[in-house]
């Protein structure tokens, strides 16, 4: 390693030390030394437990999906009004892939093809699905934001990207009010994917293209 990169490397290290704390962006405005190594206390005032009743989250996370061109389907929480929704979903659809921990009641009335997925599955053989279900971790009715972990019924990165719809299973009882309440359940080690709509992006002259960086169809289930 030339000598220049170690140098690089350690005023890397140095800098996020001394940004590891209490408002180190203010103490830089205010001429404050910062000492590499030393702790500062970041002062964090997020509202972490904004109690919201059901109907009101309903209604909320609707209007963002909606507004996102989600398509939002709606059914009991019961294995078997969930079971029905998907493989209403899942009508047109020859192929699909699932996690390998999602609940097998939940596909029982499914007439695809299923290919369970796995981190030892070959990912290219995701562009041979027509579409994907999974559950999901937790939402944000605030912004419309689902949140996949990579646990077993939510699946890999790669699962949520590549193939063109995602069916994802909103159980209402891991709704939220907003991304604070739901950062607050996750873990902070698993790897996050978070959801807002089908994929999309505008070229420079603002011409919306959707599929670009994942599935061009986003269903909701919302159960419960």
């Amino acid at each position: 390693m030339s000598a220049a990169k170690t140098e690089i490397l350690r005023r890397i290290r140095e800098a996020q030390q001394a940004t590891r704390g209490e408002d180190w962006a203010q103490a830089i405005l205010e001429g404050e030394a910062i000492q590499p190594g030393e702790a500062y206390h970041v002062t964090r005032e997020y509202e972490t437990d904004r109690h919201t009743d059901r109907d009101t989250l309903i209604e909320l996370l609707d209007d963002r999906l909606e507004d996102y061109g989600a398509a939002i389907i709606h059914c009991d929480a019961d294995d078997a009004s969930i079971a029905a929704a998907v493989a209403e979903q899942t009508a047109s659809l020859s192929r699909i892939a699932v996690p390998a921990g999602l609940k097998e009641t939940w596909l029982n009335d499914v007439s695809s093809h299923i290919t369970t997925d796995s981190t030892q599955t070959d990912p290219r053989t995701l562009n041979e699905m027509d579409g994907i279900v999974t559950s999901s971790a937790v939402t944000s009715a605030e912004t419309g934001t689902i949140f996949l972990d990579g646990s077993a019924d939510n699946g890999r990165r790669a699962l949520s990207l590549v193939p063109d719809v995602h069916i994802c299973v909103v159980p209402i009882d891991t709704v939220v009010h907003g991304v604070p309440e739901a950062v607050k359940r996750l873990i902070p080690t698993n790897p996050i994917t978070m959801i807002s709509g089908p994929s999309a992006t505008s070229d420079i002259e603002l011409n919306r293209v959707e599929g670009v960086h994942g599935p061009r169809t986003l269903i909701v289930i919302i159960a419960g």
